[in-house]
């Protein structure tokens, strides 16, 4: 890892932020958002409907198709204490289709809400799955002796450890995903200040997610329509899907003052066999719809790395440093290698899709590979994310940031930020 990188502050990426520019709903018709685009540090505004006239035809566009679950659940104690108990990962089963149609009981990484007033002990509640009453409980893991080994848990003095859920029914036959619909809340960013409604249930999921997992929606898609995907296909845009589960930890603060002190979360991606096949026929080149659409696209060529350096490596060990893209001096082989070394792998272990984690962080100094064009929104001041999209952008031939520029000019034009806010498109400086 370079010095530089070692050592960007995090107060150089601030910005003033007033409450009233956080959108805290969303616009009634979702292509009807701003679009500010960025090329070569030039800046304009549209619509976001416009958006299929400024991309390349005969690119390829990759979207994330997660879907965002229902996390929140609220228990209530004898004493009239409320416990919050946030689902952030599966642990056991670990794989989230399994752990979704899992029977009886399951465990979750878990934060917890009110943390103080839950020592031990289950907590339970009935809830009304379908007309059928059904007993749920959770107990922390601390209190039984069965607690999974192997993992990297935070101490149960952490607001994050494993919790079991646990519940019964007349025929047994009710699944988490089932548990979790009937009694879950949708888990909104807590920047918005404010309870989840109705409407979220419906404006918080992009038209087209499909594979839950999510406690936060890739907000970059929220802006698309079955009638913008169908203008994309109308221009000659292929598009393709990955997945990646986004936790809680994309609201994480960065705390420290310099960005190597800052601990990237793990994500879990996956990735079809045909996803690699595209993007090998496209030169190793895609529009990413997202920052988590980014994440994972970057992410498959390190993939691509560890598959070149190991060619018996197991699907298990295919995790990404967060720090890899910086500290690997090796020579670098092009983004097309590194898919075919991934193609090869899968063909050799019969796999039609892989799934791992990755932890890749991008801050300026990111060398990209993929990645040549960027649809997302406005992010909070001071966030990994804010740093990612200062990677892509670059600066000016005189070294000052392009990001600066695209912000200064959304918050002059009226533009509305983060999840609920508008939206960009922003392409990779030619002068960089």
């Amino acid at each position: 890892m370079t010095n530089d990188i070692r050592h960007i502050r995090i107060e150089d990426y601030d910005y003033p932020l007033p409450d009233e520019r956080i959108a805290k709903f969303p616009l009634s018709v979702r292509d009807s958002s701003k679009l500010l685009v960025c090329r070569d540090a030039s800046i304009s505004e549209d619509v976001f409907s416009a958006l299929p006239g400024y991309l390349p035809e005969g690119a390829l566009m990759v979207f994330n198709n997660t879907r965002v679950i229902q996390a929140r659940l609220h228990f209530r104690k004898e004493t009239g204490a409320l416990i919050e108990v946030f689902c952030l990962e599966p642990l056991s089963p670990r794989e989230y289709v399994s752990m979704f149609a899992q029977k009886q009981s399951c465990v979750w990484l878990c934060m917890v809400g009110n943390l103080k007033k839950w020592k031990h002990g289950p907590l339970t509640r009935t809830i009304d799955v379908g007309g059928r009453q059904v007993e749920l409980s959770v107990c922390r893991m601390d209190d039984e002796a069965d607690v999974v080994r192997g993992t990297s848990y935070c101490t149960t003095s952490s607001p994050e450890f494993p919790v079991r859920f646990s519940w019964t029914s007349d025929q047994g036959d009710i699944s988490f995903a089932e548990v979790l619909q009937a009694c879950g809340e949708l888990p909104i960013p807590p920047y918005l200040n404010r309870a989840t409604e109705e409407s979220d249930l419906r404006t918080y999921q992009t038209v087209y997610s499909k594979i839950e997992g999510s406690v936060a929606a890739p907000t970059a898609g929220l802006h698309f329509t079955d009638e913008v995907l169908k203008a994309l296909d109308a221009h000659g845009i292929e598009r393709d899907e990955v997945t990646l589960h986004v936790g809680a930890g994309t609201f994480k603060p960065v705390k420290s003052e310099f960005i190597s002190g800052h601990a990237m979360h793990a994500e879990y991606i996956v990735v079809r066999r045909t996803t690699i096949e595209k993007l090998i026929r496209h030169g190793g080149e895609a529009i990413a719809v997202g920052t988590t659409s980014v994440r994972t696209l970057e992410s498959l060529y390190y993939i691509g790395l560890l598959i070149r350096r190991n060619p018996d490596i197991r699907q298990d060990e295919l995790h990404v440093p967060q720090w890899m893209p910086y500290d690997d001096t090796a020579p670098q082989p092009s983004a097309v290698e590194s898919l075919q070394a991934i193609l090869q792998w899968m063909d050799r272990n019969g796999l039609e899709a892989f799934h791992t984690t990755t932890q890749i962080i991008i801050v300026p100094g990111y060398p990209f590979h993929i990645v040549s064009r960027m649809v997302t929104n406005f992010h909070q001041p001071k966030s990994t994310l804010l740093l990612l999209v200062s990677a892509f952008v670059g600066c000016h031939p005189d070294g000052t940031p392009v990001w600066k520029d695209i912000y200064d000019f959304a918050l002059k034009h009226g533009f509305r930020f983060l999840s609920y806010g508008d939206s960009s498109l922003l392409c990779r400086n030619s002068f960089k």
